[in-house]
């Protein structure tokens, strides 16, 4: 049986080589969430696994490209089917990492969104929870109101047009409604304040995120507001912001 020419050989090693990045590289981002979370590996560790993933994904892309491309007309390079599955495994591995890369950039680097940056709903029975937390329960103020002002405009104070006692039991269907783990009514006398917080957990990282929900007379309605912070991480990707929109179109929707 002929031999492969050098350059046919070359490439079957490239393609096979860039299969096996792929496989690990999906391996890696898959296996980081469910470590941390489930069996306690380091938050960092787990990070940089999850990192390396995009890496090896980024370099099977390229690999299998290189291969996948002939260099000369009507040249059908060795090891195609091997190229193919290298750049299908290592986009599905490299997209994750690389949206969140993404919501890196495009989100202020904070990780405690208000709804009141003048007065926020203070943690009281979550604060409890954060034993282990890497972030401290207090606000920081204008290093973080002010980037979110810029970013995040719409982040405002929610008014409903009835009174308090309503407004609670709707925050409290909502929050249900939306997953969170409740760990606190206090639906208040109708003249003070009344709150409910909870923690919503990510699926995959297994990631906390404290919650608070205020509620306050306004007129003969009421005013809510909202405040989620992260338990980990400088930056929360802008996740703590889109929980607060979901839930604010939530109420709102509700007549």
């Amino acid at each position: 049986m002929p031999s492969l020419p050098p350059a046919n050989r070359v490439s079957h090693r490239l393609a096979r080589l860039a299969f096996m990045a792929a496989c690990a590289a999906v391996l890696c981002v898959a296996v980081a969430g469910p470590l941390h979370r489930f069996l306690g590996l380091d938050f960092d560790v787990a990070i940089a696994l999850f990192r390396y993933g995009f890496y090896l994904g980024a370099g099977a892309i390229a690999l299998g490209l290189a291969t996948i491309l002939p260099t000369r007309p009507g040249e059908r390079r060795r090891g195609f089917v091997a190229a193919v599955l290298a750049l299908a495994i290592g986009i599905a591995a490299a997209w994750t990492p690389f949206k969140w890369f993404l919501d890196a950039r495009n989100s202020p680097h904070i990780n405690d969104i208000t709804t009141d940056t003048g007065d926020p709903p203070p943690l009281v029975v979550t604060l409890q929870l954060r034993r282990e937390a890497q972030t401290s329960a207090a606000y920081p103020g204008a290093s973080f109101a002010d980037p979110q002002h810029a970013a995040y405009p719409d982040i405002q104070p929610i008014k409903l047009a009835v009174p308090p006692a309503d407004a609670f039991k709707r925050v409290d269907r909502f929050a249900e409604a939306m997953g969170w783990e409740v760990v606190a009514r206090a639906p208040g006398d109708g003249r003070g304040d009344g709150r409910l917080e909870a923690v919503d957990t990510t699926a995959w990282f297994g990631f906390q995120d404290d919650i608070v929900v205020r509620i306050r007379p306004d007129g003969a309605g009421s005013r809510i507001d909202i405040r989620s912070k992260s338990r980990v991480g400088s930056s929360d990707l802008g996740a703590n912001a889109r929980r607060i929109r979901d839930f604010t179109q939530r109420l709102k929707a509700e007549p």
